[in-house]
């Protein structure tokens, strides 16, 4: 698989052919979506106008800083999120672009948006 972002790489799933990349590419996306934390997680930043201290997840999500972190770095990898380090804490958001191809990604028969 290429060392490209998931999310960059990945193709809707209604294109004709999918290459072997874009299959593994677009797996990986859904994998990092896959759980429920991380499903929670994307909510909270898109609902968040500004940038998000994972200090700020650890309560409502009921986890710990470690198991917040571990959730928060495979969503980086797949390319869905960007960090932004403040002194000790790490700030987060949701990457734009991939919000928008994860909708592309995902609108099968073209009734989304």
């Amino acid at each position: 698989m290429s060392t490209t972002l998931p999310v960059a790489c990945c193709a809707p799933l209604d294109a004709e052919v999918l290459s072997d990349d874009e299959v593994e590419a677009t797996a990986e996306l859904f994998k990092a979506l896959g759980d429920p934390t991380r499903v929670r997680i994307v909510n909270m930043l898109a609902n968040s106008d500004e940038p998000v201290c994972v200090c700020n997840l650890i309560e409502p999500l009921g986890l710990s800083q470690p198991t917040v972190s571990h959730h928060m770095k495979k969503l980086l990898d797949a390319g869905l999120i960007e960090r932004e380090q403040r002194g000790k804490w790490a700030y987060f958001n949701l990457v734009p672009e991939a919000t928008r191809k994860l909708a592309t990604v995902a609108d099968v028969k073209g009734v989304c948006c």
